[in-house]
C-alpha cells in the first residue's frame, strides 16, 4: 500500500502528476518501508502507522523519493539510464547503460530528501550500541 497518493504528489510538489504515479508511488513507498526496518512508532492491527506526524512524514518522504525519481529518469524499476558519455583516456563511450542498484538516483536508493523527511521524523533507526 503506497504511504501517498497522485492527489498528495500534486499538493506538495504544486506539479500535475505524470501517467503512472500510482505504482511509483507504491514502489517508492517500499523504498520508505526498507529505510524503517529499526524505526519504532506506534501501528494498527494491519501493521500501518496511527500518529499523524508519523503517516504525514512517510507521505513526505514517498513523494520526495517519487520526485526524486522523476528528475533522474527512474520509475522505481532500477532500469533507468545511468550515464550518458563516459571516457576514458582516449576512449569514449555513448549512450545509456541500466541503473546501478543502491545509489540515490536509482529504484533500490533511498534519496536525500526523502531521507532527510524521516530523519526529521525521528524514524530513521540506528544500529544496536553495545558499550563494553
Amino acid at each position: 500500500m503506497a504511504h501517498a497518493t497522485a492527489e498528495d504528489y500534486e499538493d506538495y510538489t504544486g506539479t500535475t502528476a505524470p501517467a503512472g504515479i500510482g505504482l511509483m508511488l507504491t514502489r517508492a513507498s517500499r523504498v520508505v518501508n526498507g529505510a524503517l526496518i529499526s524505526a519504532i512508532y506506534t501501528t494498527d492491527d494491519d501493521g500501518m502507522a496511527t500518529d499523524p506526524r508519523v503517516l504525514a512524514a512517510l507521505r513526505d518522504a514517498t513523494i520526495e523519493q517519487t520526485a526524486a525519481w522523476i528528475v533522474g529518469g527512474e520509475d522505481g524499476t532500477g532500469a533507468a539510464p545511468v550515464y550518458d558519455n563516459v571516457s576514458i583516456g582516449s576512449v569514449t563511450l555513448g549512450g545509456r547503460t541500466g541503473g546501478t542498484a543502491g545509489s540515490a538516483g536509482t529504484a533500490d536508493g533511498l534519496a536525500s530528501q526523502a531521507r532527510q523527511v524521516l530523519a526529521q521524523a525521528g524514524l530513521l533507526g540506528h544500529a544496536p550500541r553495545t558499550y563494553c
